[in-house]
């Protein structure tokens, strides 16, 4: 039997996952298998969290459409402020610009579109390691460490998706996997060294780096 030809959801049946500090990812793109593009929402319960991490699209070189949903939300975006109240559009074309964005009401969210303008939309490593965010925090590294591998096979080179795999390898106990993944990572973004040098969850493989 074909699949339905539409789905639907509410923003409050997907998944919340806070993945650093204030910041909860809402995984619209997973949730409904998109491949055409990336979309996913932010959502702050408090005024004053985090809606938008601090980063540009350099690494894959996306143009990103933001729209505030609801509340409101202040975007610093290559440096400017922008007041953005619920219904506001922030279009960023340039994918070397930096952007940023905390909410100035409770319940804000902002919904998050992008992909590349001269190719084919491949979903971004980065979802494999936010989505893992509940295996972590629930002490399965195992489960978190398959879920990054799966994305080896569309990105092998990414040095992100390999650090992550091996931190949470490491975290698993799986020694020699960790080391592997995490020694190309370093070579791929030698700037990784020195995160790593600190972060705890390479304990285990430390004198192996």
């Amino acid at each position: 039997m074909d699949a339905k030809p539409f789905d639907t959801a509410h923003l409050s049946e997907l998944d919340a996952i806070r993945v650093e500090g204030t910041l909860v990812w809402r995984p619209i793109r997973r949730r409904f298998d998109i491949g055409a593009f990336g979309v996913n929402a932010y959502t702050a319960e408090n005024a004053g969290d985090e809606l938008v991490e601090d980063h540009d699209e350099l690494g894959g070189g996306h143009e990103e459409l933001y729209y505030v949903a609801s509340g409101h939300a202040t975007f610093s975006v290559g440096g400017e402020e922008v007041d953005a109240p619920e219904g506001t559009l922030i279009f960023i074309r340039d994918p070397a610009v930096k952007r940023h964005a905390v909410a100035k009401e409770p319940k804000s969210t902002v919904l998050a579109i992008g992909g590349p303008r001269e190719e084919a939309f491949q979903p971004s490593a980065w979802e494999l390691w936010f989505a893992a965010r509940p295996h972590v925090e629930a002490g399965e590294y195992d489960k978190a460490a398959e879920l990054v591998a799966s994305g080896l096979p569309d990105h092998p080179d990414n040095p992100s998706l390999l650090y992550n795999l091996g931190c949470f390898e490491a975290l698993a106990g799986d020694h020699d996997a960790a080391t592997a993944h995490v020694q190309r990572a370093l070579e791929l973004d030698p700037e990784l060294r020195e995160h790593a040098a600190s972060d705890s969850d390479l304990d285990s493989i430390r004198d192996r780096l």
